[in-house]
C-alpha cells in the first residue's frame, strides 16, 4: 500500500504527493495509455522527472524526445513541457519540484486536450 499526503485524479491519469516541504515537493505521477498532460510551464518551480515505468514522449520548448525507465529530464522554471504516453501500458514517473511555490495554480496551460485553459 502506498503512503501519500495528497491524491488527485486528472483526465490523463493521477498523481500522489509523497513529500511536501518548504523547498521541495515530490510526486508519483501516472499517465494512462494514449493520454497526455497539458502543454504548460511554471513561474515558481523547476522540475526533475525520473521515469520509473514505461516509455513516454516528453516535449520541452517544442522539442519532443523519447524517455524510458531509468532516465531523468530536467525542466527549468519557465520551460514549456508536456508528457505523452503513446504506449499501451501505464507510464509512471517521479517528479521532484524545487523552487519557491508548489501550488497547482502555478500551472500555466498553453494547450490542453481537456479544455482546462
Amino acid at each position: 500500500m502506498m503512503n501519500y499526503l495528497e491524491f488527485e485524479e486528472r483526465p490523463w491519469g493521477r498523481y500522489y504527493v509523497l513529500q511536501d516541504e518548504a523547498t521541495y515537493k515530490v510526486k508519483r505521477i501516472e499517465v494512462e495509455p494514449g493520454q497526455r498532460s497539458s502543454y504548460q510551464f511554471h513561474h515558481h518551480r523547476s522540475e526533475a522527472w525520473t521515469m520509473v515505468l514505461g516509455e513516454a514522449i516528453i516535449t520541452l520548448d517544442d522539442v519532443p524526445n523519447s524517455y524510458k525507465t531509468g532516465e531523468t529530464i530536467l525542466i527549468p522554471v519557465g520551460t514549456k513541457h508536456r508528457i505523452e504516453n503513446k504506449s499501451l501500458q501505464l507510464v509512471v514517473f517521479i517528479e521532484v519540484q524545487t523552487g519557491t511555490y508548489f501550488g497547482e495554480d502555478d500551472i500555466v496551460r498553453i494547450e490542453d486536450d481537456y479544455d482546462r485553459l
